[in-house]
């Protein structure tokens, strides 16, 4: 107020001038001086400085922060509703138990909820269904294949019945991967695993069979997983492997948020171009695979819906091995 007062009397006074802010609590001493006196003036220090320009500012700044304040509490009371059903959707998508979930938050996200859950129900009862259905279909196709496998076996030994042998067993060979595709595992519940664990059983059925697979973890690997299921596709990969290689290396470990497999194998590999044609059903490359070691081209497609259920994928590049490589990364 001091420097405001004499910038302002400076520019609007001719004449010298003396401001007294000291002797007075309440009032300001303004002496000027005129051509044979001295004007002195004692003003209210109230009437020289408002402080409604500061009140109304403050007020202002202080109720925009409480405004600020009250606006970004509702925005997260209704922004972890949907966090909750995206981290639900998530656990959904990868296989895992989302039976906690309740709608919560405004009408809109809780009908949104409301319509997950609808849709998870209905997905589970489908699923639920098939496997019914596939159980059924199974027994009813075993039991004729069941006696015809006993009929032959009780006919002599004629011009045919080895070749109709073969057929029955392929026929069985057949079913078997047929209804192991289209049943899944999607009954089996997940539950925290260790990677290196599954890793460990499933070279150990290699190695019982003979077969030569190197395999290195990076200690314990524990992530939500459904284990018969992961251990399957993890056969048929290591198996796949075994079937057109020489040697076989598997690798796991962390990397990043996620768990990372390899499969290397230095075998005849696949073309790029048909590095995803392979994953489609009943798919096989005989010009590039020995079309004598069996098979009815769903081993790596039952691999990838497994992983995919997990949030995972399954990616196939070169291998340093001069084969084949074949990923597996499984979100934590």
């Amino acid at each position: 107020m001091e420097n405001v007062l004499n910038r302002t009397l400076q520019e609007t006074l001719r004449q010298p001038f003396r401001i007294d802010f000291e002797t007075l609590k309440r009032h300001v001493i303004v002496q000027v001086q005129l051509s044979n006196s001295v004007l002195q003036l004692i003003v209210s220090r109230k009437r020289l400085f408002s402080s409604t320009t500061y009140v109304f500012v403050i007020w202002m700044v202080g109720t925009s922060l409480i405004l600020f304040g009250v606006a970004t509490i509702f925005m997260r009371n209704q922004v972890k509703p949907i966090r909750r059903l995206a981290v639900a959707a998530d656990n959904f998508g990868k296989g895992r138990d989302v039976t906690q979930f309740k709608p919560e938050g405004a009408r809109e996200v809780r009908q949104a909820a409301a319509a997950f859950l609808a849709m998870r129900e209905r997905i589970s009862r489908q699923i639920s269904q098939r496997t019914d259905m596939l159980a059924g279909v199974s027994h009813d196709l075993r039991t004729p294949l069941t006696r015809m496998k006993l009929q032959l076996a009780m006919i002599q030994k004629t011009d045919g019945v080895d070749e109709l042998n073969s057929d029955v067993e392929e026929m069985e060979h057949m079913l078997e991967g047929y209804l192991t595709f289209a049943r899944g595992e999607g009954t089996e519940t997940p539950r925290p695993s260790n990677v290196s664990t599954v890793l460990n059983e499933v070279v150990a059925q290699a190695h019982r069979k003979s077969e030569a697979v190197n395999l290195h973890t990076e200690g314990e690997l524990i992530v939500p997983l459904r284990p018969q299921a992961f251990k399957r596709c993890m056969t048929n990969l290591i198996d796949n492997a075994i079937r057109y290689a020489d040697h076989v290396t598997v690798r796991a470990g962390m990397r990043g948020k996620a768990i990372e497999i390899t499969v290397d194998d230095d075998g005849p590999g696949i073309p790029e171009d048909q590095r995803e044609e392979v994953f489609k059903s009943f798919y096989r490359i005989d010009n590039s695979r020995n079309p004598e070691t069996g098979g009815v081209g769903l081993g790596l497609t039952i691999a990838r819906d497994v992983i995919r259920s997990h949030g995972g994928d399954i990616i196939l590049s070169d291998s340093p091995l001069s084969g084949l490589r074949a990923r597996v990364r499984l979100p934590l």
